[in-house]
Order: C-alpha cells, then structure tokens, then sequence
C-alpha cells in the first residue's frame, strides 16, 4: 500500500493506494463517486473518461500513482443537480441522451474540447469524442448537444 495525494473535484484528498490499481477503481470504489463509468476496460469504450489536469484520459488504463500532486475531475465535479454545467445542460436539452451510460465521458470529453476550442466545426467534435463509444444514440444528437454547448458557452 502507498499513500498519494491529489486534487479530486477541487478538493485535496488522499488515500492508500495498491501499486496496480486503476484510476477507475481508486475513484469509484474509494471515493463512491460512481458517475466514472467501468466499461471495457482496455480504454476502448470512453465510459471511464475523466480529466486528469484537464486532459481527457481513460481512468480504466491509468494507473493511480500517476496522478500523485495531479487535479482530477468526473462528471461530479462538472455541474451539481441544481445547476448544470452548459454541456450538460445542452445534452439535456437536445435529449442527447438514451441509456446513460457513456454520457459521463461524452460530457467530459465535450468539456475538455471547448475548454481548448470553444468553437469547434463538427468534424472536430467528432473526432473529439471518437473514443466514446455510444450504443444508443447514433451520434447526431451528442453532437448537437456539443454545438449548443459551444454556442452557450
């Protein structure tokens, strides 16, 4: 066991720590913050994207002694039930969104790419949230939800 320190959704925290734990694990079963989604992995699917210094990764092929002294936000520390971040708003309100379950890293993927271009064309958000695979909704409406968010933003 090791014990790290970081930054977790604006607030420092640490924990101990195995030496091949995932970021994924850390985050869900130490910190019961359950929006990170464990799908894949490998990194394939995007369920598990967080942003680690505001980089969008994949918490399920990071190993969380790698984020020692680092920020890392998941959709939690995004927008509150009160008050939506504008991605999420814009996803709810172009309904961009059906089961559920890969709208955590969709979201944060979104928020990683307007951070770094607030106006992207489409191809860019859709090469922004390739990684993220999605089962339900064919697309077009995440990427609506992306374009509304840019324009709000």
């Amino acid at each position: 066991m090791r014990r790290i320190s970081f930054v977790l959704n604006g607030e420092p925290v640490s924990c101990e720590i195995e030496g091949d734990e995932i970021l994924t694990d850390t985050i869900r079963n130490r910190f019961k913050l359950t929006g990170t989604k464990k799908g894949c992995g490998t990194g394939d699917c995007g369920a598990c994207t967080v942003l680690v210094d505001d980089v969008a990764v994949r918490s399920c092929t990071m190993l969380t002694g790698m984020i020692e002294g680092k920020r890392v936000m998941t959709i939690e520390g995004l927008g509150t039930t009160d008050q939506l971040h504008p991605v999420q708003q814009a996803f709810v309100d172009v309904n961009a969104v059906q089961c559920g379950f890969c709208i955590p890293g969709m979201v944060l993927a979104a928020y990683a790419l307007l951070k770094e271009n607030p106006n992207p064309t489409e191809e860019e958000i859709r090469i922004a949230i390739s990684g993220n695979l999605c089962r339900c909704t064919g697309y077009q409406k995440i990427v609506e939800a992306i374009q509304l968010a840019a324009m709000r933003m």
